[in-house]
């Protein structure tokens, strides 16, 4: 039996990397963001403040704030319905971002980290507005 319990808490501890856990991988984004419709988004703050984009590729909602940057992105969870992702842009700043999607048009949105040499923190509610301007 003393040989067994260690056998049987290794096997639990590495049963979901054998598994191939689908968290904690490099990759380039969210499998949810695959399923929210493209076109107008209005991003709504908190204190009522709005922002809109035009979403082609609904990954760039993964790094707002250094949106168009050389970014290398690492999937910390991704499920269905939304998921975490972490990022560094060298020379520009890093982030956190984590996404839940309600609906095809409805997300929430977070986003903190540091962006040339200052800090920034933001949550959203994202609604689908219509076609691109």
């Amino acid at each position: 039996m003393k040989i067994l319990r260690p056998l049987m808490l290794a096997t639990a501890l590495l049963a979901p990397l054998a598994a191939g856990n689908a968290t904690s991988r490099p990759d380039n984004g969210l499998t949810a963001l695959a399923g929210i419709e493209r076109g107008e988004w209005t991003l709504r703050a908190a204190d009522g403040t709005t922002r809109s984009i035009c979403i082609a590729d609904p990954q760039v909602l993964l790094q707002l704030q250094h949106r168009g940057g050389s970014c290398s992105r690492f999937v910390v969870e991704d499920g269905p319905s939304g998921g975490r992702v972490t990022y560094s842009c060298p020379g520009i700043g890093n982030g956190a971002t984590r996404v839940v999607v309600e609906t095809p048009r409805l997300i929430r949105l977070e986003s903190q980290g540091v962006s040339r040499g200052l800090p920034f923190s933001f949550e959203y509610e994202g609604r689908r507005t219509g076609a691109c301007r």
